[in-house]
């Protein structure tokens, strides 16, 4: 079960990289058309919906690594046992709003779907279709925040706190700034 967590995390990540990439390529080629006199229809619509999908695809991968916004700076400063039960319940906070989001992000999508809504922008597409990488984004970071949840609850060490004591063992405190 462990590798097959870690290959989806890893897989998320990379999508959102892609994603990225994407939206770099679909800027340049408007860029690079504009200057030869043609126009790239529906790219600020490509672009939207990757910036979507770079931004929630990437929300377990970054969750994992430690690189999102937690109360480290509160439960770093409790003795152990306090720090394990305060972890615990920032993580028992964190799984109930991610499993809402992930509730209501779904039924939204589902009623794109059911009531057969279409972009509004220039490329006329089911809107469920990129409204979709919001719906992997958000399951992929509610699973990430219940495989922390039961490492911590089990006795071990989440992802993120071996993550960020490797960051501190390499002398690397960028993510401290």
């Amino acid at each position: 079960m462990r590798r097959f967590l870690d290959r989806l995390y890893a897989a998320s990540g990379a999508a959102a990289a892609l994603c990225l990439a994407g939206i770099a390529a679909v800027m340049l080629a408007q860029s690079g058309m504009r200057q030869l006199g043609l126009l790239l229809r529906g790219a600020d619509d490509i672009v939207a919906w990757l910036c979507a999908a770079t931004a929630f695809l990437a929300l377990g991968h970054t969750f994992r690594r430690g690189e999102l916004v937690r109360v480290g700076l509160l439960v770093e400063r409790l003795p152990p046992p306090a720090r394990r039960s305060a972890s615990l319940a920032a993580l028992a906070v964190t799984l109930a709003f991610t499993g809402y989001m992930l509730y209501a992000v779904a039924r939204f999508v589902y009623e794109s779907w059911q009531f057969r809504e279409v972009a509004q922008g220039l490329i006329q597409i089911p809107i469920w279709i990129p409204q979709s990488s919001f719906l992997a984004g958000a399951l992929i970071l509610f699973i990430a925040v219940l495989d922390e949840f039961v490492v911590l609850l089990r006795g071990g060490t989440p992802a993120y706190e071996a993550a960020e004591a490797d960051r501190r063992a390499r002398k690397d405190f960028s993510e401290s700034l």
